[in-house]
């Protein structure tokens, strides 16, 4: 019997996934049969199996760092500014600065490259359904906790951080469906799966949108929200393609990339960590263009009216990426 008090003790994390992957199988499972039935190509089956080797891999990294992770966190704890009295309020406020915390860590994971080269993996994928949602960015528990030891500082306990943090992406799990279309008023409060929707596509008018897990209004707070435009179709995965999808390409893809381009010839060793830590698409001699810069130039395209007409918006990525496409080829 589940015993809910069990998943704000230390055992937390653990009970909130061991109740809920029976939950996801069988929704996944209805979810194919409804894509299946209606014809609508939502899974492909190698596709399903690459999500489900990530989330394997991801957790098993993640039972490794679980000690080392705990180690930092509790230090930080230790040396925490306030101390908390646990009651309503309390998990409140550890839920609100779990979901935020998530949102900078996310963010960074898409303006920083050496980041975005481990979150990638989410992103890659031509398909968008709950399995997507297992997608796990693989070498994530590497690094994670060190966006969320700023809470323990804080004063909230790192076993509840946790808590929060699997409770959320549980919910963030469900919104990676093509098969709801509006929540009605949760769509200004909640994340789902309109603004998610958003947030996998690769038009230009939709990158690097709604980074929220749980909750919409940082988002909104801190102007990275992007509604879902009926006019702009969302396009799934990234640009450019990937040339094989098989998991070792799809999970080192970013890497490979990264790695020939700081092996480049005649740059100083700054210029190399830029290539590191700047936002994708920079180039050192200016060749590349940045997701700020595209989104620029389509707002541009927008207001002269020389932007792709509606009919040809379902192909918008591959118009507005042709020059990045040739940009980033090995060169």
């Amino acid at each position: 019997m589940f015993d809910f008090s069990s998943m704000f003790k230390t055992e937390g994390p653990d009970v909130v996934y061991t109740w809920t992957i029976p939950v996801f199988a069988a929704i996944i499972f209805i979810e194919m049969a409804y894509s299946h039935f209606n014809k609508e190509k939502i899974y492909e089956t190698k596709d399903v199996a690459t999500n489900v080797l990530f989330a394997l891999l991801n957790y098993g990294l993640d039972i490794i760092m679980k000690g080392f992770s705990l180690f930092v966190m509790m230090f930080f704890y230790e040396h925490r500014l306030f101390d908390w009295q646990e009651g309503i309020w309390y998990w409140i406020a550890v839920f609100l600065a779990q979901d935020f915390a998530y949102y900078v860590h996310h963010y960074v994971d898409h303006h920083s490259r050496v980041f975005w080269a481990v979150h990638i993996t989410h992103h890659n994928s031509d398909y968008f359904n709950i399995s997507t949602g297992f997608r796990s960015p693989v070498f994530q528990p590497l690094y994670r906790y060190l966006f969320f030891s700023p809470l323990a500082f804080m004063g909230f306990h790192p076993w509840h951080i946790l808590v929060a943090y699997s409770s959320i992406q549980i919910y963030g799990t469900f919104v990676h469906t093509q098969s709801i279309k509006s929540m009605g008023f949760l769509e200004y409060i909640l994340v789902t799966p309109s603004h998610h929707r958003v947030h996998h596509a690769c038009n230009i008018k939709y990158l690097d949108r709604n980074m929220g897990m749980g909750l919409i209004i940082w988002d909104k707070i801190f102007g990275t929200f992007e509604k879902e435009d009926p006019e702009v179709p969302v396009k799934y995965g990234i640009y450019p393609k990937m040339e094989s999808k098989d998991p070792a390409t799809t999970l080192f893809y970013e890497w490979r990339r990264i790695g020939k381009d700081i092996r480049q010839p005649g740059i100083s060793f700054k210029t190399r960590l830029k290539y590191l830590f700047y936002s994708p698409g920079w180039r050192h001699d200016g060749t590349g263009k940045t997701v700020k810069q595209f989104q620029k130039e389509y707002k541009e395209k927008i207001k002269n009216g020389t932007a792709p007409k509606i009919k040809k918006q379902v192909q918008e990525p591959e118009y507005q990426y042709s020059q990045l496409s040739q940009q980033t080829e090995d060169k």
